[in-house]
């Protein structure tokens, strides 16, 4: 028997030795079925949807070189890229406000954390999305001229840009700006980066696809565990690394930064994540979720068939484990672009690859599988190359389908850190987090209007 909806009928059954099946069905919201039908029966539809997932899957994400962001993304000085939808200083959470004062101090526009707040408050700054800048940032995601980025090929001459991963704690992009802070990001900025650029442009490109392919089949998803991934990548580098022109002990640093960072491939993650979501952008007619982003305040989607708007609702606060005496005030809501993972099949849609993510998230090991399981109905099609070995190596559900997530009433489900709401915080724990309904009912609004 299957049953949806309240639990009673399941229940009574249960009580008479009848196998239930129990399905997590809600019915689409009030007014959504008309607008569902306009866009499922737009004639350009599923051909869309097609060419949109084909595109994202197309990609064959490389890392071809690394730099500042002044150099790469021609960023100027006095101008700050930021996680999630468009945010002003005004609206901004604890984190986000943290990492930007940090910023501020790194790149010498005040003197003090107080000075930094005046002239952000005062508007002296530009803040922009990291999205509209072909670029994607964890947690805070803020980024200045001279922080630097990965470059991230498709195969096709598309890029996406990425931060270098600073490691866990008490670091910039969870929203703390202490004076090791700062230490460490002018250390990233004198000699991991200057390594790593030199090491990539004598070697040659580096394939992302099959480092990532390769992980899942260690345990990995890409999201929150990736230290499989970071370990592939240390192999990959490692004798290129130490080949390299610079001090014998700044190449020895860099190598124990690396490997003592399991986080380090996440934003190479993103990065290869971003570019094949850019590439399913701008087909009319598609519902393809192309980006899900948080800037601490609001949750935000694009659609293929929508262009650069926004759909936003607010950001949720993640449901998962404290480190040490944190609890849930001490965290501020869902906050990062690297839900791009989840948009691009990995993440929390790759849970089942990697059942000791509840260690770190909360959960038991069958609550990862279902929730891979789970994602199969709101996703247009399997990840050929991203596979999990449990399921029979079944392909990562991939390619977010906006009417499928409003018809059934599944949401995308997305596992993720947690920074501290007070500003210099940094990381409180990890948990699982949900993102508002409304944004996807937004944008199949949207989608709705350009079909009649």
């Amino acid at each position: 028997m299957v049953t949806a909806g309240t639990s009673v009928l399941a229940d009574a059954l249960e009580q008479q030795a009848v196998t239930v099946e129990r399905v997590d069905w809600r019915p689409p919201p009030a007014g959504a079925m008309e607008a569902l039908d306009a866009v499922v029966g737009d004639p350009r539809h599923a051909t869309a949807n097609a060419t949109a997932v084909g595109r994202m899957l197309a990609a064959r994400p490389s890392l071809v070189d690394v730099g500042p962001a002044g150099e790469l993304l021609g960023l100027r000085p006095g101008v700050f890229l930021h996680a999630g939808p468009p945010l002003e200083w005004a609206r901004a959470s604890g984190p986000m406000r943290g990492a930007l004062v940090g910023a501020m101090l790194l790149e010498g526009l005040a003197a003090t954390p107080e000075e930094a707040e005046r002239a952000l408050a005062s508007g002296a700054v530009t803040l922009e999305p990291c999205h509209h800048h072909a670029a994607v940032g964890p947690m805070a995601g803020v980024v200045g001229p001279s922080m630097w980025l990965f470059a991230v090929d498709d195969g096709a001459g598309r890029r996406a840009y990425c931060s270098l991963n600073e490691g866990l704690g008490r670091v910039l992009r969870y929203g703390a700006y202490g004076p090791e802070v700062i230490e460490r990001l002018r250390w990233m900025g004198a000699v991991l980066g200057p390594v790593l650029r030199d090491t990539v442009r004598r070697r040659g490109p580096v394939d992302l696809m099959a480092i990532i392919a390769q992980a899942l089949q260690m345990g990995d998803e890409l999201h929150n565990r990736n230290r499989a991934a970071t370990s592939l990548l240390v192999r990959e580098l490692a004798a290129d690394i130490v080949a390299g022109d610079a001090p014998q002990a700044d190449l020895a640093e860099v190598l124990r930064f690396v490997n003592g960072n399991d986080h380090f491939f996440l934003n190479l993650a993103m990065a290869a994540a971003k570019v094949g979501a850019d590439a399913a952008r701008g087909v009319p007619g598609s519902s393809l979720v192309v980006a899900m982003a948080r800037n601490g305040t609001d949750f935000g989607v694009q659609v293929s068939g929508t262009g650069d708007r926004w759909f936003t609702g607010p950001a949720g606060l993640p449901d998962g484990l404290y480190l040490g005496s944190y609890g849930p005030g001490d965290a501020n809501p869902d906050i990062g672009d690297s839900t791009i993972m989840e948009t691009a099949g990995l993440g929390g849609f790759a849970m089942a690859a990697a059942p000791a993510i509840v260690r770190f998230v909360g959960g038991e090991v069958p609550d990862a599988l279902a929730a891979t399981r789970r994602m199969y109905e709101i996703t247009l099609t399997e990840h050929p190359v991203y596979q999990v070995p449990i399921l029979s190596f079944r392909g990562t559900p991939v390619g977010v389908d906006v009417t499928r997530v409003v018809r059934t009433g599944i949401l995308p489900v997305i596992n993720t850190g947690m920074a501290g709401r007070v500003a210099g915080t940094g990381q409180v724990g990890a948990g699982l987090v949900e993102p508002p309904a409304e944004a996807f009912a937004k944008a199949l609004d949207a989608l709705a209007r350009q079909a009649r």
